[in-house]
């Protein structure tokens, strides 16, 4: 009787072994076997190549997109908050010295700051007073000013996602990650130096966030496809500078 305790005791111990060894197999195997493409639009079999052709197609086709982030360039940094379309663009553009609102709608181009935007660095009594008539206003840009096609390229939606979206370098296929809860697969120019862009593999094939070269900045893009109100802004909120805008210090 005492003798055949242990014994019986070790047997079920090997029992318990062997019953837990397997259940450790079957999950393994189970892993192992789950399809990571699985409920995704299989964009992460594909090449680096084809998932750039995809998400480039995918950008250019929407109608609508939200850009957040900053662009680093030789003009200088720029903290960008953008709604863009085919017909133009709304929201804030933020550089060293100041915030101003742009606004496009086709040609129309406007831009509304503070006095500090419009008031020039000597500060004298007219530049003051010519800077407290502007703030707050939308003042229309003239076509033929300088300024004028720098500050449209931040509205201009073709122009900003083909700076954005192209990499340089042979491309390659990254890691997968998420973005904002959604499932991505990141492909990238060269190791990363060439820049690198998330692209979704949840529904169509959208870039949701590009990092540039040479650090060149990181921006989010969301709200693809989205309507949203595009109009000029109201007479009494507009100021028709009619020739060439005043220097500003922005």
């Amino acid at each position: 009787m005492t003798s055949s305790a242990p014994a019986a005791r070790a047997r079920r111990r090997t029992a318990l072994a062997v019953v837990l060894c397997a259940g450790m197999t079957a999950a393994l195997t189970a892993c192992a076997a789950e399809d990571p493409d699985k409920g995704t639009n299989g964009l992460g079999k594909l090449t680096a190549e084809q998932i750039e052709k995809k998400t480039r197609a995918a950008a250019d086709a929407a109608d609508a997109v939200r850009l957040t982030g900053k662009l680093v360039g030789k003009g200088g940094t720029y903290t960008l908050n953008m709604q863009l379309s085919a017909d133009g663009g709304t929201g804030s553009v933020t550089s060293k010295k100041n915030t101003f609102a742009l606004l496009r709608v086709g040609d129309e181009l406007f831009l509304k700051a503070d006095a500090g935007f419009w008031a020039d660095d000597k500060g004298d009594d007219g530049s003051t007073e010519a800077a407290g008539k502007l703030q707050g206003k939308y003042v229309k840009v003239p076509e033929d000013d300088p300024t004028y096609q720098q500050l449209r390229g931040f509205t201009e939606k073709k122009t900003l996602l083909d700076g954005m979206l192209t990499l340089h370098g042979k491309v390659n296929k990254g890691d997968r990650g998420t973005i904002g809860g959604i499932r991505t697969v990141q492909i990238m120019g060269g190791k990363g130096e060439g820049g690198t862009l998330d692209v979704s593999l949840e529904g169509t094939p959208y870039p949701l966030r590009v990092a540039r070269g040479g650090g060149g900045g990181s921006v989010k893009l969301a709200d693809w496809g989205e309507d949203f109100a595009l109009e000029a802004p109201a007479e009494g909120d507009t100021v028709d500078y009619g020739g060439q805008l005043p220097k500003s210090s922005g």
